[in-house]
């Protein structure tokens, strides 16, 4: 169903990423690596072989070469092992100390050692998400169930396959960040995401665990045996998935450092690499949307990003990112025609029909074992006329849960009745009010601006 290039298998893992059995398998100075071990030493205290097998992430022999370095240089020395144990400890001197501090001074990252950039490149364009294939059954087997216009499908499914940037838009509520979140059930293979990754001399932490989810807990007692599986820098993950929304700011896209721990981490973007990034509630974001859409233009034309680290110095990275934007505001006052035309798929969610909205309804109440009334629903029906609100698919799921909240309230099982549908109701839409709008007015100094205005609402074409 998917490329062939990146299977399930250990053996296509250890292809795209074979462990460094030497010093130069690894991509990185001598120097580098021992200033990486004298931290570890420095907050770890006296360390034996496996357990800097497992901190370092990597093999004994290339520790072993870098161990001999450091003690013939009096930066470490030789404990004998503990009773029942074989394996050597070290621990280091007081020259090492000074090495140590030195190190934490220049980067304060303590961990796997870290992926060289051209090493990522290469396992990027491997397990690029461009190669994926999806069909008609994939889209049918992902979406089975859910209440989606045959439509909507017809459109995402070649807009998945191509890759290319997709635009979602259309009045809120209609269900865009609910099924853009599915898009991800698409992709059943697996990526390679590295700890940390080594740019120069600076070393920008990668891996995320509210982004990166490993496919099983990791056994670091693998570490210890060299022909164990990949390259343990990287870490076997499902594809990631990234969403943001209205906190999004310039600064999350690009590389952050943290002058306390003197750490680089990676933007949002870069993360997402060989996944999904979906920017939701276009629009919103505490930066102007021009500015936030023009950063995009280099990346989709180029799939090249470019980053800065340190002082200035400056590395492009590839751009191997489904892209998404989700909004319910007008797209032509967001974006001009040219930038559009760039996005590739536009796609655009309707309020639903009175069949799609029953079919959710019917759903919920199976989900919750709730008898579907029809007289009941009839009456939300009515209540939707009375107020001349449009059907949207988030509304019954809404609607049901507070009337369970009654019921357990009450004491009651549960049950859709009138009367507690007029709460719900009530209880779930906000009204215009006749009273004077003065009355709502907050009593700000003169000094504070003004609240920002509300954005044009997504109009009907």
């Amino acid at each position: 169903m998917y490329n062939d290039t990146f299977a399930f298998g250990d053996q296509a893992v250890r292809q795209i990423a074979p462990r460094p059995r030497n010093l130069a398998e690894t991509g990185l100075e001598q120097d580098f690596l021992c200033d990486l071990l004298a931290k570890h030493f420095y907050w770890g205290g006296i360390l034996n072989q496996q357990q800097l097998v497992e901190r370092t992430a990597l093999a004994w022999l290339v520790l072993e070469c870098l161990l001999n370095f450091m003690r013939t240089s009096g930066y470490i020395e030789i404990l004998s092992p503990l009773p029942n144990s074989p394996l050597l400890r070290y621990v280091l001197t007081d020259r090492g100390r000074a090495v140590a501090l030195d190190a934490q001074q220049k980067s304060g990252y303590v961990g796997c050692a870290p992926v060289p950039l051209a090493l990522y490149e290469k396992v990027v364009q491997s397990q690029s998400i461009h190669q994926n294939i999806v069909t008609n059954e994939d889209m049918a087997r992902v979406f089975n169930g859910m209440v989606i216009r045959d439509s909507i499908l017809a459109q995402l499914g070649p807009a998945m396959h191509s890759g290319r940037p997709i635009f979602v838009y259309g009045p809120p509520g209609t269900g865009k960040t609910y099924i853009g979140t599915h898009l991800l059930n698409l992709m059943t293979d697996s990526v390679l995401i590295p700890h940390a990754l080594a740019v120069g001399d600076y070393v920008v932490q990668f891996f995320d665990p509210s982004i990166h989810h490993p496919l099983a807990v990791e056994n670091k007692s693998d570490r210890l045996i060299m022909d164990s599986s990949h390259d343990p820098r990287f870490v076997r993950c499902r594809r990631p998935s990234v969403l943001t929304g209205g906190e999004l700011t310039s600064d999350m896209l690009e590389l952050s450092h943290d002058a306390t721990t003197k750490q680089y981490f990676a933007p949002l973007q870069l993360k997402a690499n060989n996944g999904i990034y979906m920017i939701d509630d276009l629009g919103r974001q505490r930066i102007e949307t021009t500015d936030l859409l023009n950063r995009w233009i280099v990346p989709l034309e180029q799939k090249r990003d470019y980053l800065t680290v340190g002082s200035g110095t400056r590395f492009p990275v590839s751009f191997d990112v489904v892209l998404m934007f989700s909004t319910n505001l007008n797209p032509l006052e967001l974006a001009d025609e040219a930038f559009l035309r760039r996005l590739g798929y536009k796609v655009r969610f309707e309020v639903l029909r009175q069949d799609e909205y029953e079919a959710i309804w019917r759903q919920v109440c199976e989900k919750h074992a709730i008898a579907f009334d029809a007289t009941t629903f009839r009456y939300v029906l009515e209540l939707y006329r009375r107020e001349d609100r449009p059907l949207l698919p988030c509304q019954p799921r809404d609607l049901l849960s507070l009337v369970m909240d009654q019921c357990r309230y009450e004491g009651a099982p549960d049950q859709v009745t009138i009367k507690r549908l007029e709460r719900a109701w009530n209880s779930y839409f906000v009204r215009p009010t006749s009273e004077p709008a003065e009355t709502f007015k907050l009593s700000v100094p003169n000094s504070q601006p003004p609240l920002m205005e509300r954005r044009t609402k997504y109009v009907e074409q």
